[in-house]
């Protein structure tokens, strides 16, 4: 799995971070791949019916199952120091503050924040870029321009 593939899975479980405790988010993690599980069989069941064929053993591609161990890690690690992470973003967006943002821009600043502070596989570039991109996937039209602009006030610093 690529690290795209794997860096929009943790936003997505990153996403519920501010709706369970910290210590619920392994088992949120855990639903999170079960989930994922539960609809790729649920298509796989569905195409066999359209083709009229019986199911058989369904194997979990590893577009599923792969960088389950990473994805955990990381998303337990961004969880570990997200206090640290909001308070240099409230710290940072001048005429903003973090309940004033959406939760897609706040999840997304929270993942490439900590991908600029702590991730040394990952270059500031590389961190702002994908997060600009989730936030054109997943965010509202001028997500893009305001994740990019809260970011770069971070690659100067």
């Amino acid at each position: 799995m690529g690290k795209r593939a794997i860096r929009e899975r943790i936003f997505l479980i990153l996403f519920r971070v501010d709706y369970y405790r910290p210590e619920e988010m392994p088992d949120q993690i855990t639903h999170f791949f079960e989930g994922e599980e539960e609809s790729y069989i649920e298509e796989e069941r569905l195409k066999a019916e359209e083709e009229e064929r019986e199911l058989g053993e369904i194997v979990l591609p590893a577009r599923i199952t792969g960088g389950r161990d990473r994805i955990r890690e990381k998303t337990m690690q961004i969880v570990e120091h997200l206090q640290e992470l909001d308070k240099a973003l409230d710290e940072r967006m001048e005429g903003w503050n973090l309940k004033r943002i959406g939760k897609v821009e706040l999840t997304i600043l929270r993942l490439a924040l900590f991908e600029m502070r702590y991730d040394d596989e990952v270059s500031d570039a590389v961190a702002i870029n994908e997060a600009v991109e989730l936030a054109k996937k997943y965010g509202q039209d001028k997500s893009g321009e305001f994740v990019n602009g809260v970011l770069a006030k971070f690659a100067k610093a």
